[in-house]
């Protein structure tokens, strides 16, 4: 008897040296480079990819033709899809000043603008978090923003937050294919990178439009937005 609580006492003992070591090494070794997690993100609130489903956000479904609407553009007029001429299709992108996920997808966006425009297709940037009281959000923010980055496409404020419910937008940049008879066509986000655009494979939003000019459906139609809740003040 004697010899089994001997032997369990310096287990226990063991065991509380080699957490106390860890728990040392740990601290020695700081945090992880370059902001890097060693493991899961802490909780839902903190990751970047869109949790709600497309019913729970409550907007437009694949299929469902979208309702045009009427916002005020960087320039002071007021914009609908209907201003452009000769449109295919319309990639309404809904982003913002400040997130850092809308920051790094802005050269795309970009690019991406240039490259289908001349072809029917045009980037609509939304603002969902637009607002007077919002100071790195307002217009003049956007106004700053747009000519910082040479936006060749609008840059939209939804001041009022009646557009982006409609359409479901739940993080930024959040993005709805739209076809030439407004009908969505894909939602989701622009590519499976969103941290390094040297590393993309997979570009959603270009195979999506490349699969309408061909008259066929976009496979997939559905992808989870990659980015920062929107928060409208």
């Amino acid at each position: 008897m004697r010899k089994n609580k001997a032997t369990l006492i310096a287990i226990l003992l063991l065991s509380s040296f080699l957490i106390t070591s860890n728990a040392k090494a740990q601290e020695r070794q700081g945090p992880p480079p370059n902001g890097e997690r060693r493991g899961p993100p802490s909780g839902a609130g903190h990751s970047p990819i869109q949790s709600k489903t497309l019913e729970e956000a409550g907007g437009y479904k694949i299929g469902e033709v979208a309702s045009d609407f009427e916002l005020k553009n960087v320039d002071g007029t007021l914009f609908s899809l209907t201003d452009i001429e000769n449109a295919e299709g319309y990639i309404i992108t809904f982003t913002c000043n400040e997130c850092p996920f809308a920051k790094v997808y802005e050269d795309r966006l970009i690019a991406l603008h240039n490259e289908y425009s001349p072809k029917g297709y045009s980037v609509v940037a939304i603002n969902p978090n637009a607002s007077p009281d919002n100071t790195r959000e307002n217009l003049e923010a956007m106004k700053q923003r747009a000519k910082e980055k040479d936006f060749p496409f609008v840059y939209l404020a939804d001041e009022e937050h009646t557009v982006f419910p409609k359409y479901g937008a739940v993080r930024t940049p959040h993005i709805f294919l739209l076809d030439k008879d407004l009908k969505v066509q894909y939602i989701g986000t622009i590519d499976d990178n969103a941290r390094h655009p040297e590393d993309v494979k997979v570009k959603y939003v270009e195979n999506a439009i490349q699969a309408l000019q061909n008259n066929e459906k976009p496979e997939p139609n559905f992808t989870k937005a990659i980015g920062c809740p929107i928060k409208p003040i």
